[in-house]
C-alpha cells in the first residue's frame, strides 16, 4: 500500500470515556514495589499512569497475528509486521483523580515513510487529549514506528553511550513476571512481551522486549523517588535501543537546571535504551 493511501487515515479520531478506578493504580504500585498501596478515590494519579485506562477493547477474534488489534480501523493498515512505541511528548495540564470520569480523544496526526538502516519504516503520530467536563488535563503525542521483518542482515540499533554523571540511579532486574503484569494491566496482547518463541524466532529479538511505556514509567518513578514533592509539567522520551527480560538496566537522571531533568535508561553495555527530559515545578 502506498504512503498516499495510508495518509487517508490522517484526521481519523477515536473517543473513549473511562472511570478511573483504584485497582489498576494499586496493582501498578504493587508491580513497581511501592510501599504505599492505598489508592482511594480523589487521590491524584501519578504521571503516565493514565496509560492504565482508556484501553482499547477488542474481541480475541479481531487480534492480529502479533496480538495487537488488527490494523485498518483506527490505525492505518501499514503493511510492515513489526510495531514499536518510538516516543512521546506529554503535557500534564491538570491532575487526574481517582473516582472521576474522563474522556480521551485520539487523532491520527501524521503518516510518513522513509528508509533507514534496518529497511523501510513507516511513522504514525497519534495525538491524545484527556479531558474532564471540557477542561483538558493531558495533551500527548505518541509516535509509532512500523518496521520490516528482521533478517540476519538487518542492521541493529546504533548504540549511544550513556552519560557518566547522574544525580540518582536505580537498578532494575526485569523478568517475565514484570512484563506479564504490565501487559495485563494495560490489556496489551503484543506477543513480544510474553511469547518467547514468537519474540525470538518470528520477530528476531534477543529475548522478551520490555515495554517502552513501562521504561518511561520507571523513569518518572525514579524521578519521583529522588524529588518526591515535584510536579511534572512536561515529559518527552525517545526509544533508542531495546531492553530484554534477561538484561539488567539502570534508571538514571541528572538535573539540568532548576526545573528540568535529563533522564535515561542505561543498558548493561553502558548504552542508552531510552532518553527523556522532564520539566518539573
Amino acid at each position: 500500500m502506498k504512503t498516499e493511501e495510508l495518509q487517508k487515515w490522517i484526521g481519523k479520531t477515536e473517543e473513549r470515556t473511562d472511570l478511573l478506578t483504584s485497582f489498576p493504580a494499586t496493582a501498578l504500585a504493587a508491580t513497581l514495589n511501592h510501599e504505599e498501596l492505598d489508592y482511594p478515590e480523589n487521590k491524584k494519579l501519578p504521571p503516565l499512569w493514565h496509560w492504565l485506562y482508556f484501553l482499547p477493547i477488542f474481541r480475541l477474534s479481531e487480534a492480529g497475528y502479533d496480538g495487537h488489534a488488527a490494523l485498518g480501523d483506527f490505525l492505518p493498515p501499514v503493511p510492515l509486521p513489526r510495531r514499536m512505541w518510538a516516543g512521546s511528548r506529554i503535557k500534564f495540564l491538570a491532575p487526574l483523580k481517582l473516582g472521576n470520569e474522563y474522556k480521551k480523544i485520539s487523532t491520527i496526526k501524521s503518516v510518513s515513510a522513509k528508509s533507514g538502516r534496518s529497511g523501510n519504516l513507516v511513522f504514525v503520530t497519534v495525538t491524545h487529549e484527556v479531558s474532564s467536563e471540557g477542561s483538558i488535563c493531558i495533551n500527548e503525542e505518541h509516535d509509532i514506528v512500523y518496521r520490516e521483518k528482521a533478517t540476519s542482515s538487518s542492521a541493529s540499533a546504533k548504540l549511544v553511550e550513556a552519560p557518566k554523571e547522574f544525580d540518582f540511579s536505580n537498578d532494575i532486574n526485569p523478568d517475565p513476571v514484570l512484563l506479564f503484569r504490565y501487559s495485563a494491566l494495560t490489556f496489551n496482547g503484543h506477543r513480544i512481551h510474553y511469547d518467547h518463541p514468537f519474540c525470538t524466532e518470528t520477530e528476531g529479538y534477543d529475548g522478551l522486549v520490555v515495554h517502552g511505556p513501562l521504561l518511561a514509567t520507571l523513569l518518572l518513578d525514579g524521578l519521583a523517588s529522588h524529588k518526591p514533592n515535584s510536579i511534572v509539567q512536561n515529559f518527552e522520551f525517545r526509544a533508542m535501543a531495546p531492553v530484554f527480560d534477561h538484561m539488567k538496566f539502570k534508571v538514571r537522571g541528572k538535573q539540568i537546571d532548576k526545573s528540568e531533568y535529563s533522564l535515561w535508561i542505561e543498558r548493561e553495555d553502558g548504552s542508552i535504551a531510552m532518553s527523556a527530559k522532564a520539566k518539573v515545578k
